[in-house]
């Protein structure tokens, strides 16, 4: 990285198997940003403990999501693709970063706050802190762009209060990243509950999908997703549930809304649940086997994931030597 191109930085937890919602909204758009940004990806296994992990589950959760995003089109030889407990400069600048994020400022931050609701028996200060070490993620890399959901703009917007409070000490130590919201992919809902967000902590494995699922499960969760009585495949806010299943049929196409009521005119949801399903199976298809492929190479993963932490670390250990000789610390 010489700075010759912008930089970009993704984050994502190893905290189970993506859903089609995940792949539909954020993840499939990510490899676009390779063309035009130098790009930084990282599995951030560390946010992940703020809740209890099973130890064996988290090393294959991050395995397998480091797979899956090569599978979906980035590509480490390209990009910089890490896992981020691989890389203590993140660690060591989150702490850095904790003596100059106020007390006030975190506890404004609204995932904590519901965060905290939802694992009221663990509200530990990692929970409470992580924005911070989100910060130094994003820090490290000199990061220009962040792209991200709405939900996530609080903590890059607190990011760019950190980096500025620290450039006023120190002077011009830290890039100030921007939040760029990517234009609205599919949002997709929940096939059981069509007026909730997608989501693999519910209940009913019926309501979602995910990019590891087979043909027949994927097949037979839509042939159950929640309709209407009507049977008339028409997008209305008074049919939440086709309207879902609409917007996953164009996502998974590229068809509009407008080609799709009219290829489906006249037929009833027996042609078109059957039709959604197809498009998702093979919109998942070559994600799915090429991340199967890679698991069964655990050699070829590891040599992939030393590979991206030592590309990362030469770029964060320049900026965690000059945020320490900033702070007064002896050199090592």
């Amino acid at each position: 990285m010489n700075k010759t191109r912008k930089v970009s930085f993704s984050g994502i937890q190893p905290s189970g198997n993506i859903t089609l919602g995940n792949y539909m909204g954020a993840l499939r758009n990510w490899p676009s940003y390779q063309d035009e940004y130098d790009c930084v990806y990282c599995v951030v296994d560390e946010h992940a403990i703020t809740v209890r992990q099973d130890p064996t589950a988290l090393r294959h959760h991050a395995m397998e999501l480091f797979a899956q995003l090569i599978a979906t089109g980035i590509d480490p030889e390209k990009s910089i693709l890490f896992i981020q407990s691989h890389v203590p400069a993140h660690a060591e600048l989150g702490w850095a970063l904790n003596c100059y994020t106020m007390f006030g400022e975190l506890s404004r931050m609204i995932q904590f706050k519901e965060k905290s609701a939802s694992h009221a028996d663990n509200v530990n200060a990692g929970l409470f802190t992580y924005p911070t070490l989100m910060a130094a993620d994003i820090l490290l890399y000199q990061t220009d762009i962040v792209p991200v959901g709405e939900d996530q703009r609080q903590h890059v917007e607190l990011t760019r209060d950190i980096a500025q409070r620290f450039n006023g000490i120190y002077g011009d130590v830290f890039t100030l990243p921007e939040a760029v919201i990517p234009k609205v992919g599919a949002r997709v809902m929940s096939l059981t509950e069509p007026t909730k967000k997608m989501s693999k902590s519910a209940e009913n494995e019926n309501s979602y999908v995910l990019v590891m699922d087979s043909p027949d499960a994927i097949m037979r969760k839509f042939k159950r997703a929640v309709t209407d009585s009507d049977a008339c495949v028409r997008k209305s806010p008074e049919k939440p549930g086709v309207s879902n299943l609409i917007d996953i049929y164009c996502a998974a196409t590229g068809e509009s809304v407008e080609e799709v009521e009219r290829r489906f005119e006249g037929k009833g949801y027996g042609n078109f649940k059957p039709a959604v399903g197809e498009a998702v199976v093979e919109l998942l298809r070559p994600v799915r086997e090429e991340t199967e492929r890679l698991m069964a190479d655990k050699g070829e993963l590891e040599r992939l994931y030393r590979l991206g932490a030592q590309k990362a670390s030469a770029v964060a250990e320049r900026t965690l030597s000059k945020v320490h000789k900033k702070l007064g610390f002896l050199p090592r």
